[in-house]
């Protein structure tokens, strides 16, 4: 059976609290990855994994679990493009499925922007609120994940 990690340091609650609903509806086990300690309802298809400090520490031990068809809740794009590599999928909060198609493009314009700021360029100030159109994206495009996988 599949399994759902999330990259839960930059993970909303909004997000979070759909994904427990879908582990208790579904049997499918969620596992929330961060360097904090996180707090979790008492379902027991959902867990945590406290990793250590240091940069990439949570993607990096992600990477290691994820096995092929899991999904990675993400919205870091470095990440998702590691679990396409190895034969996961990515989903952002957002609801938008990161894949072998659209991966490329989306790391080069990332790598653009970060240049961008490197050369004292003033880029943004980072993505709105997630808004309820955006959290019913998101419900919606795991649950079309999801739907491949029931049986």
């Amino acid at each position: 059976m599949i399994k759902i990690f999330v990259d839960a340091d930059a993970c909303p609650g909004t997000v979070k609290e759909i994904l427990y609903r879908i582990s208790q509806r579904t049997g499918i086990e969620v596992i929330l990855v961060a360097n904090q300690p996180l707090s979790t309802p008492r379902i027991p298809t959902v867990r945590s994994i406290q990793v250590s400090q240091g940069f990439d520490v949570a993607d990096d031990h992600i990477v290691t679990l994820v096995e092929k068809d899991d999904l990675v809740i993400t919205a870091d794009i470095p990440l998702a493009a590691e679990v396409i590599d190895k034969g996961g999928k990515a989903l952002n909060p957002r609801g938008e499925l990161y894949t072998a198609a659209n991966i490329k493009a989306r790391l080069n314009m990332r790598d653009f922007m970060d240049s961008m700021r490197n050369s004292g360029v003033q880029v943004g100030g980072g993505p709105p609120p997630l808004s309820q159109r955006d959290k019913m994206e998101f419900a919606n495009a795991i649950d079309r994940y999801l739907a491949k996988f029931s049986t």
